[in-house]
């Protein structure tokens, strides 16, 4: 079993493949966090946990003549506002008598066999795999809330996930001000925060910063995970590198606004509490009412930086993402949106699925200004009806005339928005996000509908049912291309209101599931301006994502390589795009931008009617390739591979089979040099004692050589080049 009770000592010990996770009830009823580390066996950790009188930290009433037992100094594990811990909390809630304390006590437990789900939420999917699930229920006696701390525990794939359904017990309404999904006190060894941080067309940077005394906060107010900060961060060690040491990381399953504090306090214990931004958020629940809190993937790895991102990988491969797609490649296709912007009709569209099939491409998609008074972004959002003054025939003859070529056929859509200049928002002003009396901040000449509301959603639902009803549509690009603001539901009442935003996000997920359900076969590409949603939680309902509006290689490099910290490369949209770049202006070879783009799913977004007759030639044999080795990047370890020399700055990056008979391996020169050294990496995740045969050079050696004595490459010339290698086994 991964999951034990041992009643003598009042200690639960969750245990996977090579991690301990252990709990402890101590004399209180509080429920203490003991360990999470590397797999310790039957060793109950409390004698980790050491108390001393600290001034000014409180101590419970039952032990008000022991000045060592303080909430303020205990790892809890799901600790709350008001009652004598000043450190941050993951519950806080205001009763009708305007009370804000929240005293939680432990009340009882079970354990499940297979994994627990949440209502109206992403999570991860058990499967047919062992996983257990450890309930265990909190109470405070005087406000009569309740709640379920919920652990999922996946033996296998060393992931814990942890949630929190919190009740009202009593008869009198309480309101929720913050409800966090899960805390992780951490005594020793976790010195270093990693999060994801970035910007529009330049997402989830990795940020190193060593901890002090003090309270980091990364999150999001902007009503989606964001480009900014994404719902992932990382606890390691000092000394904790790509390949060796210490590091747990916490994954939220949120599409919204989120928050992640971290607080290092007096006694060097970091706290995480990971959850829902709590900044104007409020819920009302009423007696009986239950809410459930989004879901936290958690994993441990001594094995360094790459060795938690194969966690992720992992769990997020084969248990988050839609299982209709876990082992189907996706189709290599062309987006027209670079092609020709909005500035299309049928013609040019069907020429340029021609273009397509003549470069091997499988699909075709026509990106934004195919609906309404859709000529610019300016107009026409909400109005899902085809302009039959660009596109004559509709939507249908198209799609046939695609299909009749032998492709499939893709189509933008963006149902969360609407424009003022509509004919949904003049029928419907009450449907938009918006202050009462105030003129609304704007982003694009665009609004956000309600989704909160059901008849907003069972209006796209229809739009979009007709679509895929109608016509022949194998992939929808979902986009959300601005941020919500003047957060105001016309349809709630005014004690409500601080509710809207999760009601919103409960609400995309709920008409995304609709359609899945009622077309599970349609692949569904999740966009926001790019990576503004790159989170579990889109993924649960869209396999794949838009990793970023940036299509520069170069800038892609650094994209996609900050994202595979804790996001697997089947997950993330890539696509070739013109030269020079329409976003930054920079002139890259066609062969760099291949070989980044084919890191993950793969796709192109330019015009072929600008292309040579040669460069034509280099994209079939791109999309040949990919198709070759497209098993690989779906299924394959990922390796972040490192320089040990300081010359030429180059990017390098591997996938290795589950097998370990077969690697590929890429590498881009960043900033060429005169007379540099030759670039020497390292490889990783190969079998030491078998022989590989590189295809590019002819080499045969082991993988014990290409490990530990490395593999050299050419001195690299000209504008950012690249290589790449294909290693087999040798069979022996």
């Amino acid at each position: 079993m991964s999951i034990r009770f041992i009643e003598s000592e009042q200690r639960f010990v969750l245990e996977t493949r090579q991690t301990t996770y252990q709990i402890k009830i101590d004399k209180t009823g509080c429920l203490r966090h003991v360990y999470y580390g590397k797999r310790v066996g039957d060793t109950d950790m409390d004698y980790l946990y050491r108390t001393t009188d600290r001034g000014f930290s409180g101590n419970p009433y039952e032990f008000q003549d022991d000045r060592t037992c303080s909430f303020d100094t205990m790892p809890q594990e799901y600790p709350t506002f008001g009652v004598g811990d000043y450190r941050v909390s993951a519950l806080r809630c205001l009763a009708k008598n305007g009370s804000r304390s929240t005293d939680l006590r432990y009340a009882s437990y079970e354990i499940r066999e297979g994994k627990y789900k949440l209502e109206g939420l992403p999570y991860v999917r058990g499967g047919d795999e062992k996983v257990e699930t450890l309930f265990i229920r909190l109470k405070d006696s005087v406000t009569g809330i309740a709640v379920d701390l919920m652990y999922g525990v996946f033996e296998e794939k060393d992931v814990i996930t942890r949630s929190a359904c919190i009740r009202n017990e009593s008869q009198e309404t309480v309101i929720l001000q913050k409800a966090a999904s899960m805390c992780l006190d951490i005594p020793y060894g976790a010195d270093d925060l990693i999060s994801f941080n970035g910007r529009h067309c330049m997402e989830r940077q990795p940020f190193r910063q060593r901890l002090g005394q003090n309270i980091v906060t990364v999150g999001s107010k902007r009503g989606m995970s964001s480009h900014h900060n994404n719902p992932f961060v990382i606890l390691c060690d000092a000394e904790t590198t790509e390949d060796s040491g210490e590091s747990r990381g916490v994954m939220l399953m949120y599409s919204g606004s989120h928050k992640e504090e971290i607080e290092k306090d007096q006694a060097g214990t970091v706290r995480l509490v990971a959850g829902i931004q709590d900044e104007g958020f409020s819920w009302i629940l009423d007696p009986g009412d239950i809410f459930w809190t989004p879901e936290a993937i958690l994993s441990f790895s001594f094995d360094g930086l790459n060795g938690l991102s194969a966690n992720y990988h992992r769990i997020i491969r084969e248990n988050v993402c839609d299982p209709m797609f876990r082992n189907k490649r996706r189709p290599v296709l062309l987006n027209s949106w670079e092609a020709s912007y909005f500035s299309f009709n049928e013609k040019t569209i069907y020429e340029l699925a021609v273009q397509a099939k003549d470069l091997g491409a499988d699909m075709l998609v026509l990106d934004d200004g195919w609906f309404g008074s859709r000529d610019s972004d300016n107009s026409g959002l909400g109005d899902w009806t085809v302009n039959e003054q660009k596109l004559k025939g509709g939507l249908t003859a198209l799609s046939d005339k695609v299909h009749d070529l032998g492709l499939q056929f893709g189509l933008w859509i963006e149902p969360e928005m609407v424009n003022e200049n509509s004919d949904l928002y003049r029928m419907h002003p009450d449907w938009a996000l918006s202050d009462p009396g105030r003129k609304p901040n704007v982003a694009r000449n665009q609004l956000v509908l309600d989704m909160s509301r059901e008849d907003v959603r069972e209006y796209l639902f229809s739009c979009i049912n007709a679509l895929l009803k109608e016509s022949r549509i194998e992939y929808l690009k979902w986009d959300f291309n601005r941020s919500p603001a003047n957060i105001y539901s016309h349809l709630l009442p005014p004690e409500k209101q601080g509710e809207v935003m999760h009601r919103f996000v409960l609400g995309v997920y709920s008409l995304l599931a609709r359609i899945r359900e009622a077309y599970p076969e349609v692949l569904i590409e999740g966009c926001a301006g790019g990576g503004g949603r790159f989170d579990a939680g889109m993924l649960f309902y869209t396999p794949q994502i838009w990793c970023s509006d940036n299509t520069d290689p170069i800038a892609r490099l650094f994209i996609q390589e900050g994202t595979s910290y804790g996001y697997p490369a089947c997950t993330v949209g890539s696509h070739v795009s013109a030269s020079p770049n329409h976003q930054t202006g920079r002139t890259t070879p066609l062969s760099t931008r291949g070989i980044v783009a084919s890191s993950g799913i793969l796709g192109y977004e330019l015009n072929p009617a600008s292309l040579s007759d040669a460069e034509k030639g280099e994209i079939r044999a791109q999309i040949e390739t990919y198709k070759k080795y497209e098993h690989l990047i779906r299924e394959g370890t990922y390796y972040r591979l490192k320089e040990n020399h300081s010359g030429a700055e180059t990017v390098c990056w591997a996938f290795v089979s589950p097998e370990k008979d077969e690697a590929l391996v890429n590498l881009v020169s960043v900033n060429v040099a005169a007379k540099t050294p030759f670039p020497h990496i390292k490889l990783k995740g190969l079998r030491e004692d078998a022989v590989y045969m590189i295809d590019r050079t002819g080499l045969r050696t082991t993988g014990a050589a290409l490990m530990y004595g490395g593999c050299s490459f050419d001195i690299p010339e000209g504008d950012y080049p690249c290589t790449q290698l294909h290693l087999t086994e040798i069979p022996g």
